[in-house]
């Protein structure tokens, strides 16, 4: 037993010397970590408030409006067809070019018809010489009766003749004014004023001018004013009619109520125009109603068929609350806002929103006009915990020292 032991006692003499040297390592480096982390959870409880930007929402005057997708069309437009048959001998106007009402399109050969007028003019100066000749036997037989040398028989038929001679100078006179409309007509020119189209017949080709297959030769379109159709749906217009039944918005019927409209690619409106027209009643297809604009159109910059956005009034002005979207959070199916209360603590405030006016959202409910609302620094911002709020720096620019 006493061998055993001595043999067990050098193991227990290399072993306990390592543990001691693990223990004198690990011991320090525990103690480290323990110091390490105290100051640092002093230190994150220590942080001061995460820094927001707080503002009042802005209070001014505004108005609502509607806005729709809609399609422009000219207020006037025309086919230019031939109205007498002929060769074509000249085109006088260029293509795409505005045009005046009169100025002169087309030139079809008028010698035939200058020559039916000739003609004309030659029987309404016969019949009327005829005319002459009547009244004069009538007047003789008029005088001759009254000594009796005539019979009452022979003033009656001199009274036919002359009546004869009168319808027959109506006759052509009528001739001789629808041989001067086709020689007028050899002339083509402008109805309205507005942008011509290209030329669809050239010199040298006979064109037609009857009533059912008269030839087209062009179109003309107006082009200031303009039209500027689109469709409102039911609730809209349900909308509208409320409101005018409160007083609080005059009817588009009676009421040339202004629009503003967008083109393509635009922010901000750049042409303006008035209400003139709304439809006597709803689309069964689609649930809408055809409204029209009547839209300035000065620097010839709108074509017709061209798409447009609409903005109809759609209010009275009225005072209203402003934030930009900047400072509107969502939470689930509702809009929210983080005001700060005057312990710096932030609160959420469910929102109702309008329009966009002038670059801002109108808050039309759920907000006070001396609430500080969080205009930036959302993010750092949360419901129950405190927050360093500041003015916005424009704010911190103008203020007085």
């Amino acid at each position: 037993m006493i061998e055993r032991s001595a043999t067990l006692f050098p193991f227990h003499s290399v072993r306990l010397p390592a543990i001691a040297r693990l223990a004198a390592v690990v011991a320090p480096l525990m103690a480290l970590g323990l110091s390490g982390c105290g100051p640092s959870q002093n230190q994150q409880a220590a942080a001061p408030p995460p820094s927001v930007t707080v503002a009042h929402p802005v209070k001014r005057t505004v108005t609502d409006w509607d806005e729709f997708s809609g399609r422009f069309d000219a207020v006037e437009q025309v086919q230019i067809r031939a109205r007498v048959t002929g060769f074509v001998t000249g085109v006088e106007f260029k293509d795409g070019a505005i045009v005046k009402a009169g100025d002169l399109l087309y030139t079809i050969d008028p010698r035939q018809y200058q020559a039916v007028a000739e003609q004309a003019q030659g029987q309404l100066q016969d019949a009327k010489a005829h005319v002459e000749l009547a009244k004069r036997e009538l007047e003789r037989a008029s005088s001759l009766i009254k000594t009796d040398a005539v019979s009452q028989s022979v003033v009656d038929q001199r009274t036919q003749q002359l009546q004869t001679a009168e319808a027959s100078a109506l006759q052509a006179e009528g001739a001789l004014k629808r041989a001067q409309l086709d020689v007028e007509f050899s002339q083509v020119r402008a109805p309205i004023t507005g942008r011509i189209s290209r030329h669809l017949v050239t010199v040298g080709n006979l064109v037609q001018g009857s009533e059912s297959g008269a030839t087209l030769l062009t179109s003309i379109v107006s082009m200031d004013p303009i039209h500027l159709y689109f469709d409102m749906d039911e609730s809209i217009y349900l909308k509208n009619s409320r409101l005018w039944f409160e007083g609080k918005r005059p009817s588009s019927r009676d009421t040339p109520n202004p629009v503003q409209v967008l083109l393509a690619g635009e922010t901000k409106p750049s042409h303006m125009g008035k209400m003139d027209f709304l439809d006597n009643r709803l689309d069964v297809g689609t649930g809408t109603l055809r409204g029209r604009a009547l839209v300035d159109n000065h620097d010839l910059s709108i074509l017709p068929g061209q798409f447009a956005r609409v903005r109809v009034l759609g209010s009275s002005p009225y005072e209203a609350l402003l934030l930009p979207d900047t400072a509107i959070a969502t939470d689930q199916s509702r809009k929210i806002v983080f005001v700060v209360k005057s312990d710096n603590t932030v609160i959420a405030k469910p929102v109702v929103l309008g329009p966009i006016d002038d670059g801002l959202r109108v808050i039309r409910e759920g907000l006070n006009a001396d609430d500080n609302v969080i205009i930036e620094g959302l993010q750092r911002a949360r419901i129950g915990a405190k927050v360093s709020p500041h003015a916005p720096e424009s704010d911190k620019g103008n203020a007085k020292p």
